[in-house]
C-alpha cells in the first residue's frame, strides 16, 4: 500500500516551507519517526520525521523547493495491496473527514484544510499524468512563491477528464501551454521575470502541472532564442549566462519574508522613540578582567553582553513599563512579571531573535551559559521554533560590527529594545582630568504608547549607572 505524506503544519501557523535537504532517497527503508528531511520554515530549520515505517517510493519535490502546507512531498510503500494508494481519505469517507479533522503528523499541529479557495476548471489543452492506480501528483515548481493557493493536486476524475487505466498514463494531445488558453498559466514571480526579459509567455511551453509555466521554462526559452546572436544573456534572477550581470533577483522567502513583515508591522504600528546615552564603562571592563582572572569564573564566559543583560533585567524591575505589551484587540496593556530576554543574532539565514526564558532569575554565570547556548544554536540554524517567540524585551549588540549607535526597530509585541554599541578608548573627563577611558553608547527604542519619555529615560539611565559603576547595583536591589 502506498501512503502519501503531505507537508504538515509545523505548529507555527505557516502556510509554506522549503525543503532544505532530503536525507532519504527512493528505495530507502525508513522507520517510524526517522529523520527524513530538513525543512526550513520562516523561523528555523527543523527536522521532519517520517509518519510511517516502510520504503520510500517517491520524492514528490526536490530539495530547494518551497512547498505549501498540504501538498504531497513523499510517498511510502508500507506493504499490503500495492494497487491501492492511500492518500488519507476515500471518497466515501470524505463527508466524515470534513466533520472531524485529525492531526496529519503527531506533534505538528492540526491538519490543514484547503482554505476555501475554489479549484480551477480544466481548460482545453491542459494535460495531466495519472500514476498507476493513483491520483494525479503535481510536479513541484521551484519559483519564489511556490504554487498559487488553491492550486492543489486533484484526482483526474474530479477535473472532468477521462481517467487512465491502471498501468497507463493519460496525457493531453495538446502542448501544456496550449495556444487556445486565454492566458498562459504562471505565477506572479514568473510573469514578472518574463516581463523584465521581454518574453511573451504565449510563446513559452510550460512544463509544470497542467501546463504551468515555471522560471526554468522562461530561462530555457531565452537559451533557445538568443544564442544565435552570440550576445551574452543576463537574466534578472542571476541564473543566465554572460560575462557580467547588471542586476540579480532572489525570491523573498522564509526568514527574510518573516523579518520584513515583522519590521513593517512594528514600524507602522508602534510610535518609536529612540534615546541615546554615552557612558564610561571602564569599571565594568575592569570587573570583567578580574572575573576572567578568578579561577571560579575563568571558564564562565562572562562578557560585556552578559553584564548588559543583567543590568537590563535589574532596570526592568525599577521601570516595569518597558516590559509590557499593547493588546489592541482586547483593549488592554499586558504587564509581564517575568523577563524573556530576546537576543538579536545575525545568522547565515538572516536576523533571528531567540529569547532566554526567565532571564531575570539567572545570575551572571547562568546568563553567560544561556547566551552561549542561544547564539550557537541560532548560527547553526538549530534553534527550536518555540525559542523564537514569547520574548518581552530585546537586546541587539551592534557593537560587534564596529557601530556606535543606531535606532533599532522594536520586535513586534514588545515595548523596548536596547542596542549596545562598540566599546572604544576615548579621551574622557575623569576626576577633573582628561584620561583615556573605555566608552560605550547605548541606544534605547521604546513604544511611546506604553512608555513615557520619563520612564524610558529613567530605565536607560539605570542601565548606564550599573555599567558605569557596578557597585551601585547594591543601591537598586
Amino acid at each position: 500500500m502506498i501512503k502519501v505524506f503531505k507537508l504538515p503544519d509545523l505548529g507555527e501557523g505557516l502556510t509554506e516551507s522549503e525543503i532544505v535537504a532530503w536525507l532519504v532517497a527512493p528505495g530507502d527503508a525508513v522507520t517510524l519517526n526517522q529523520h527524513i528531511a530538513d525543512v526550513e520554515t520562516a523561523k528555523a530549520v527543523v527536522e521532519l520525521p517520517s509518519p510511517f515505517a516502510g520504503v520510500v517510493s517517491e520524492l514528490h519535490c526536490p530539495a530547494g523547493v518551497v512547498v505549501h502546507v498540504g501538498e504531497p512531498i513523499v510517498s511510502f510503500d508500507v506493504g499490503g495491496d500495492a494497487d491501492t494508494p492511500d492518500t488519507g481519505a476515500t471518497d466515501a469517507a470524505a463527508p466524515a473527514q470534513a466533520e472531524k479533522r485529525e492531526a496529519n503528523l503527531v506533534g505538528y499541529g492540526p491538519a490543514v484544510e484547503s482554505g476555501g479557495h475554489p479549484q480551477r476548471r480544466a481548460r482545453p489543452g491542459d494535460g495531466v499524468t495519472v500514476s498507476a492506480g493513483g491520483p494525479a501528483v503535481a510536479e513541484a515548481d521551484g519559483s519564489a512563491g511556490g504554487q498559487a493557493a488553491g492550486n492543489t493536486a486533484v484526482p483526474a476524475a474530479s477535473v472532468g477528464r477521462a481517467a487512465a487505466a491502471p498501468g497507463t498514463s493519460a496525457v493531453s494531445d495538446q502542448p501544456a501551454a496550449a495556444s487556445v488558453a486565454d492566458r498562459p498559466r504562471s505565477t506572479p514571480p514568473v510573469r514578472a521575470l518574463a516581463r523584465d526579459l521581454g518574453i511573451d509567455l504565449t510563446t513559452v511551453t510550460g512544463t509544470g502541472r497542467d501546463g504551468l509555466i515555471t522560471r526554468d521554462d522562461v530561462r530555457a526559452h531565452i537559451t533557445e532564442s538568443v544564442p544565435a546572436t552570440g550576445l551574452p544573456v543576463s537574466t534578472p534572477d542571476g541564473s543566465g549566462s554572460g560575462e557580467f550581470e547588471r542586476e540579480t533577483r532572489a525570491p523573498i522567502k522564509s526568514l527574510r519574508k518573516l523579518t520584513a513583515e515583522a519590521m513593517v508591522q512594528s514600524a507602522f504600528t508602534a510610535p518609536h522613540v529612540t534615546e541615546f546615552l554615552t557612558i564610561d564603562v571602564t569599571p565594568t571592563v575592569e570587573l570583567l578582567d578580574s572575573l576572567r582572572a578568578d579561577r571560579a569564573f575563568a571558564d564562565a564566559g562572562i562578557g560585556i553582553l552578559t553584564v548588559v543583560a543583567k543590568a537590563l533585567c535589574l532596570a526592568v524591575g525599577r521601570t516595569p513599563a518597558v516590559n509590557t505589551r499593547w493588546d489592541e484587540s482586547a483593549g488592554e496593556i499586558v504587564q509581564f512579571h517575568y523577563v524573556n530576554l530576546g537576543i538579536a543574532a545575525a545568522t547565515p539565514r538572516g536576523l533571528m531573535v531567540p529569547n532566554i526564558v526567565d532571564a531575570d532569575r539567572l545570575d551572571l554565570r547562568g546568563l553567560a551559559a544561556a547566551l552561549a547556548e542561544l547564539t550557537t544554536a541560532a548560527r547553526a540554524g538549530t534553534t527550536a521554533p518555540a525559542a523564537l517567540s514569547g520574548g518581552t524585551i530585546t537586546i541587539t549588540n551592534i557593537g560587534v560590527f564596529g557601530i556606535d549607535a543606531g535606532t533599532p526597530i522594536l520586535n513586534p509585541g514588545e515595548a523596548a529594545i536596547l542596542a549596545m554599541g562598540a566599546i572604544r578608548s576615548r579621551p574622557w573627563e575623569y576626576r577633573g582630568q582628561i584620561a583615556l577611558r573605555k566608552v560605550l553608547t547605548l541606544s534605547l527604542s521604546f513604544d511611546h504608547r506604553l512608555v513615557d519619555g520619563e520612564q524610558g529615560s529613567r530605565f536607560l539611565a539605570d542601565i548606564g549607572t550599573i555599567l558605569a559603576d557596578p557597585a551601585r547595583v547594591l543601591t537598586m536591589v
